[in-house]
């Protein structure tokens, strides 16, 4: 349906709103603007998107013509004409019921995708790891991704009591939201959910997405407080020792890092073709020694996303998940080890 290549364009009710829709993902926003005589337009977003981004940064004028849909876009000396297509074929988006939700302010909403997003799956032969599970009971969020090589759980205390329920988001509505929200901490978001769609309406947008449909992966039952050994460590520190390791990896190697835990703190070790890399770094732990190897970029991608200053890593041996998470479970992160041979 080429109309749903294009953006929708409507000017009344003193209104100038915007809006485009795939027919899984719909979003509208409103701008301010001075309308001489309203009317729709429907024009191609790639190539509106682009004639924007050129234009100069001054007011823009935009006329179009209702016999032939030629639409003239103006700013300053810069005169754009382009073919445009009837407004009334635009697919608007989808009416949602308005009586299940939960509200939840612009920042956390923003921080929550962003430190569980990285963990969805990318394959879309399996819909539900592409999504991310959004579960409220009473005043708490939990927010659930995985890939099948790590489960990323992030908990979020919401303001009131909204019931229970949960919903399977598509990992691609969350990460077009996390880019449009400004994640300022005193802006509401208001999140509707229905059977099948979920509403996302903060500042003059409106998202609209179509949910996943299907059972979510029980996880509960791989999450323990059981553990052999305990690690707590400086993030930035062992964020480093990642960093530097990786130099001797390509994107299509799948080399382990190798970390020996002791009573003097860890000592990483990495072997690839391109070279072999060794570090030491200082660590308290509690427990039993322990060799263990990871994925260091699924291991990078965890520590990003945490603020802390130290991180508690709890590991029960080389082959069974590890975990990262703080005392308080706001956040929890498991992740599956790799099997490995010890370097010479």
């Amino acid at each position: 349906m080429p109309i749903l290549e294009c953006i929708l364009i409507e000017a009344e009710n003193g209104q100038i709103s915007l809006t485009a829709n795939n027919m899984e993902l719909g979003i509208s926003t409103v701008i301010s603007g001075d309308i001489v005589t309203p009317g729709t337009i429907a024009i191609d977003a790639k190539m509106f998107s682009e004639m924007v981004k050129k234009l100069p940064d001054n007011d823009v004028t935009i006329e179009a013509n209702d016999s032939n849909y030629e639409v003239t876009i103006q700013c300053e000396e810069a005169f754009f004409r382009v073919r445009g297509k009837d407004g009334d074929e635009f697919t608007k988006l989808p009416s949602i019921d308005r009586d299940q939700y939960f509200t939840i302010n612009q920042f956390d909403l923003k921080q929550v995708i962003n430190q569980t997003i990285f963990s969805i799956a990318t394959n879309e032969n399996n819909k539900i790891m592409c999504g991310e599970l959004f579960e409220v009971n009473g005043n708490n969020l939990r927010v659930t991704s995985l890939d099948g090589y790590r489960i990323s759980i992030r908990n979020v205390e919401l303001k009131d009591d909204y019931g229970k329920f949960k919903k399977i988001v598509p990992g691609k509505t969350l990460s077009e939201i996390s880019k449009i929200l400004t994640g300022e901490a005193d802006s509401e978001v208001l999140v509707y959910v229905t059977n099948n769609h979920i509403l996302f309406e903060f500042d003059d947008t409106v998202v609209v997405s179509r949910l996943i449909e299907g059972e979510y992966f029980h996880v509960e039952q791989m999450l323990t407080g059981d553990y052999a050994t305990k690690v707590t460590i400086n993030k930035r520190k062992l964020m480093s020792c990642f960093d530097r390791a990786t130099l001797f990896i390509r994107e299509s190697d799948k080399k382990p890092i190798i970390i020996d835990i002791s009573d003097e703190g860890i000592d990483l070790k990495l072997v690839s073709n391109m070279g072999s890399f060794e570090e030491h770094a200082v660590a308290e732990k509690t427990g039993k020694d322990l060799t263990i190897g990871f994925n260091p970029r699924f291991f990078m991608d965890i520590l990003k996303v945490i603020d802390e200053e130290d991180i508690n890593i709890y590991m029960m041996n080389s082959k069974a998940p590890c975990f990262i998470k703080d005392a308080e479970a706001t956040y929890t992160y498991l992740l599956i080890p790799v099997s490995f041979s010890v370097p010479e």
